[in-house]
């Protein structure tokens, strides 16, 4: 028996050496960052792991290994609980009084094929929020938006696709610069415009909704789709808030690079996962649905809402403009080596012909 658990642990280690370290490499493959989304479930199988091998007798080198193992991963994770330093800034008394500088942003995934759209529209009468950001819309969804909170919400963008990466915001903060773009890949569209506060003020929001990782095709697209993102709000000179389903889990190394590349703050940090996805399998949930801002933003409140239908719980975030950046120092900046590699790389994904990964998994 002991032989047997022997053999079944040492298997189980060296899957767990693999699914740690391969993401730990530059390859952009849904493979290869596969292993970054399932930190958290390794640091529990590595720890069960060794307290099995103390129990059962196993060798000391397998417990030894489960222990490291859950500590490296446990370095990703550990930015996303209570006992590490906030990023993110939380907003004072006298900025949570100021509420014409206030911007309330509720992101969600509806999955296309969800049609419980009841439940987004009073989720968003029940939130009263300034602004909603919804992928994988199509028309049926948009139509029915328009129909439930047409009389609340003034302004609209509006991306119906049927290939899963359609676009809705409404907003009651007044919309201008509107720019639907495809920046990367053809038939995957982020959007860009400018919200303008009570206070007058105005700040930058991009909606964006990459490709997913999958274990059989490249995940540069992903990858130069939010690399993308991160350069372009480095030049803003606005405050830039970033939301969307990234597709990407926040400890990741396309996510890190995305903060190092942009200067944003994630209020993740500090605070904790807040997993948004898979809605329906708890052993299984990530933070994909992200809100990254500006220094110049203080936070509010974060919260993931109840369900709504879809795979992805909905998110919510509220945000105050200060008069000045917080001053953080674990975002990091990139190199000018860092910059010129992912320009290559989006260079060069742009010149890529093919459909959009997922593009017929809602028929």
């Amino acid at each position: 028996m002991t032989d047997v658990v022997h053999w079944i642990g040492s298997g189980i280690f060296g899957l767990l050496v693999i699914l740690t370290f391969l993401p730990l490499s530059k390859l952009s493959h849904g493979v290869v960052h596969g292993g970054a989304f399932v930190r958290v479930q390794i640091f529990w199988v590595a720890s069960l792991l060794a307290a099995i091998g103390a129990v059962m007798g196993l060798p000391a080198w397998l417990e030894l290994g489960a222990l490291l193992l859950a500590g490296v991963n446990l370095l990703y994770i550990i930015k996303f609980t209570p006992i590490w330093p906030k990023q993110s800034v939380e907003a004072d008394l006298v900025l949570q009084q100021e509420t014409e500088r206030h911007i309330s942003v509720l992101s969600v995934n509806v999955k296309q094929s969800n049609r419980d759209y009841e439940n987004l529209i009073a989720l968003v009468r029940k939130y009263d929020v300034d602004v909603v950001s919804a992928v994988e819309v199509d028309g049926p969804w948009i139509e029915a938006l328009k129909e439930g909170l047409g009389h609340a919400y003034d302004h609209w963008v509006e991306v119906p696709k049927d290939n899963t990466y359609g676009m809705c915001v409404l907003s009651r903060l007044p919309l201008s610069g509107i720019k639907v773009r495809e920046v990367v890949t053809e038939g995957v569209p982020s959007v860009r415009m400018v919200a303008t506060l009570r206070s007058g003020e105005d700040v930058l929001v991009y909606v964006v909704h990459p490709e997913p990782p999958v274990i059989n095709h490249d995940s540069k697209g992903r990858d130069s789709e939010i690399a993308h993102i991160g350069l372009e709000a480095a030049k803003d000179e606005m405050p830039v808030i970033v939301t969307g389903d990234l597709n990407d889990v926040a400890w990741s190394t396309t996510t890190r690079r995305f903060q190092r590349l942009s200067g944003l703050l994630d209020p993740r940090v500090g605070r904790g996962f807040f997993n948004s996805f898979h809605a329906y399998h708890w052993w299984a949930r990530w933070p994909l649905d992200h809100l990254f801002h500006d220094p110049q933003f203080r936070l509010l409140h974060m919260a993931r809402l109840e369900k709504i239908g879809s795979d992805h719980f909905p998110m919510l975030f509220e945000l105050a403009l200060a008069d000045t950046e917080a001053q953080i120092s674990d975002v990091g900046e990139a190199d000018a080596s860092e910059t010129q590699e992912v320009r290559q790389m989006i260079k060069a994904e742009k010149q890529r012909d093919r459909d959009p990964i997922g593009a017929d998994w809602e028929d």
